[in-house]
């Protein structure tokens, strides 16, 4: 895929993981599939605080969209804590079984993020 097409779909890709983010999280833990998504037992405080998060996070990714050059920290950091958050519930969904549905859930959702984003991200010319 060529430099300008891939920064095309990266601007997409922001973009929709931003609103994912934004929106999706907190819709996905608290209404659409909380077993999947959320704390069992439930703990709001830090299901609240997880939102919140992932909330400010998916405003700046939107923002990162206008200019993914000038955003690659945010992007990095993006793909990375997509990896560490996703292999610790890995972690724990395969040694506490209550956690098991995440395997389903929020566990290859941010393995999914943080893949496309990396896919996505330019490479740096060859000198």
């Amino acid at each position: 895929m060529e430099q300008e097409e891939r920064l095309k779909y990266l601007k997409i890709a922001l973009q929709v993981i931003g609103v994912l983010f934004t929106v999706g999280v907190p819709a996905m833990m608290m209404w659409i599939w909380p077993s999947g998504w959320g704390w069992t037992p439930p703990q709001p405080e830090y299901e609240h605080m997880i939102m919140g998060v992932y909330a400010t996070l998916g405003v700046f990714l939107i923002m990162a969209a206008k200019d993914p050059l000038a955003n690659t920290s945010l992007i990095w950091f993006t793909i990375w804590s997509s990896i560490v958050h996703g292999g610790i519930m890995l972690i724990h969904a395969i040694i506490d079984e209550t956690d098991r549905v995440n395997l389903v859930g929020d566990v290859p959702a941010l393995f999914l993020v943080a893949f496309v984003l990396w896919y996505l991200m330019p490479k740096q010319s060859q000198t």
